[in-house]
């Protein structure tokens, strides 16, 4: 194995030849030199893994040697010793991107911690992820075992994120595939759980044996917030959020706002026009079809014609639950980057206004431009790729200025949340059904649908599940797991194109299982 090689410069080395030693001893290859000219001469001529580097040496001082080698090779790991504990020396040499800072004197044990910080700590640290990852791949197939109900599935789903997360940061841990597998194993067996238990929770919203489940997200999380204060209020429902997207959304924010998390349940089909509008409307898709048909029957088949009254449904939730706002509700839907700066550039004029309610598309265009994007497909092949591309928009996003526009107003308030997540899609479903059937991958509604039921569930009364009934004889199929739809014409080239691309509609734990954030301003 290669040995890493380390450059001590210390103009009184000799006295440091016991550390040396010591380093030789544990599988470092060191050299020394005594000045600043001849440590530059060495890097110019030759590869190291880190510096060690006296800060007062006659000369070249370490500073300025410092500042030589950085400009030279400025990614090598440098290793400030001095004898001063001054706090200005300190700034100076931080400023000058050290790696870490010694004081004199040095003892072996704190020069090796140094040494394996700096070069072995991705492998230690990868070791124990490995370990740990064991015990819990075995926690969860334990938990697939033993029934588990809503609150254990939202555990296991959280335990699959946070080692997606854990992956993310160590790819050299070759765990990625086995991480795959057990996620599809879990999906499946979601996927009958939530088939078994579905319409019992629609039965049995706001008791224990149901989740939360979309229709009650304004009125557990929101309205109490309106009910306790007139400071601003923010609501953003960011379209096909999923929950690792928001983990790295959530590391900008940390520091401008205090940030609770709490999760539910979308409502089936995971889709827009259904999640969204139930979303705001505090009701199930039949329930805003028998209570407001003059809206329902002037929505129409599209995805953006069916979510155009989001306003009005959320000023009649309002109405019914008799909550009264100092000013009228303001109501934004971002659906382009202009229209997003506009928002962030004007955001500070709404900091009297009681309620905002927002919504963001980016996610969901990202979504569905992968689709018929081979650009996209590349930049993003994978969930890890998918969740860098997240990060990369929102660190430069009129979002995040947004949210720090709002974090400078004090005692702001945002609720952050979403109408569903999406799912990579890799396995094709064979599907029959007539012409006016939708066009969805995930979910359909027509006449004559046939699917094989171990790809979908077959809904054949949809005031069972909640959902409209346009017609007596229109039936639902809500894809399981990662399968998507594709019809006999054409067969396989559909199902090349829409292969490995972010789905949303059908019953998987990234659709269902979703956040609602709180964050306070710490002004």
């Amino acid at each position: 194995m290669k040995k890493n090689k380390i450059l001590w410069v210390d103009d009184e080395i000799e006295l440091l030849r016991s550390h040396i030693i010591f380093l030789n001893e544990k599988g470092y290859d060191v050299e020394t030199v005594t000045n600043g000219e001849d440590a530059i001469s060495m890097v110019k001529n030759k590869n190291y893994d880190l510096i060690f580097l006296d800060e007062m040496m006659a000369g070249l001082g370490g500073l300025e040697t410092l500042a030589q080698l950085k400009e030279f090779n400025p990614n090598i790991p440098v290793v400030m010793v001095t004898k001063s504990e001054e706090e200005s020396l300190m700034h100076d040499a931080i400023g000058s991107k050290i790696s870490d800072y010694l004081i004199k004197p040095v003892v072996p044990s704190q020069i090796l911690m140094v040494c394996k910080k700096i070069l072995e700590s991705k492998k230690i640290s990868g070791e124990y992820v490995a370990k740990d990852y064991l015990s819990d791949f075995n926690e969860i197939s334990r938990k697939l075992l033993l029934d588990p109900d809503y609150d254990d599935w939202l555990e296991i789903y959280l335990k699959l994120v946070s080692w997606d997360m854990e992956l993310d940061i160590h790819p050299e841990v070759d765990l990625r595939q086995t991480l795959e597998e057990q996620r599809k194993e879990c999906n499946q067996e979601f996927s009958k759980y939530v088939e078994k238990n579905y319409k019992n929770w629609t039965d049995s919203v706001g008791q224990e044996n149901a989740p939360t489940l979309t229709t009650e997200i304004l009125n557990k999380y929101v309205l109490p917030e309106l009910s306790k204060s007139d400071n601003p209020l923010f609501l953003f429902v960011i379209d096909c959020l999923r929950y690792d997207q928001w983990l790295v959304m959530e590391k900008h924010l940390n520091q401008i706002f205090n940030i609770q998390k709490d999760f539910y349940y979308s409502i089936l089909p995971t889709a827009t026009p259904y999640a969204r509008n139930a979303l705001f409307a505090g009701l199930f898709p039949s329930e805003i079809e028998k209570h407001y048909p003059d809206l329902w029957s002037s929505m129409g088949d599209d995805e953006s014609s069916m979510n155009k009254y989001e306003k009005e449904l959320l000023q009649l939730l309002l109405n019914r639950k008799k909550i009264q706002l100092k000013n009228e509700l303001k109501y934004v839907k971002i659906i382009d980057p202009e229209v997003g700066r506009s928002f962030e550039q004007n955001v500070l004029s709404h900091k009297k206004t009681h309620f905002m309610a927002v919504v963001v598309n980016f996610l969901d265009m990202i979504a569905h431009g992968r689709s018929d994007s081979q650009i996209l497909k590349e930049i993003a092949p994978d969930e890890a790729a998918y969740r860098s591309l997240t990060n990369s928009w929102f660190q430069h996003s009129y979002l995040l200025n947004t949210f720090k526009a709002i974090a400078s107003i004090p005692k702001a308030r945002v609720i952050v949340t979403t109408d569903h997540g999406s799912i990579r899609t890799l396995r094709g479903a064979k599907v029959l059904g007539d012409r006016e059937a939708s066009t969805n991958l995930r979910f359909k509604f027509g006449k004559n649908l046939k699917v094989d039921d171990k790809h979908a569930i077959f809904i054949k009364n949809p005031s069972d599940y909640k959902l409209p009934k346009t017609s007596m004889t229109i039936n639902y199929i809500i894809a399981k797991e990662d399968f998507y739809f594709v019809y006999p014409t054409d067969y396989h080239k559909y199902l090349s194109y829409y292969k490995d691309s972010f789905q949303h509609g059908g019953i998987s734990m990234e659709e269902m299982i979703l956040p609602v954030i709180k964050m306070e301003s710490k002004v």
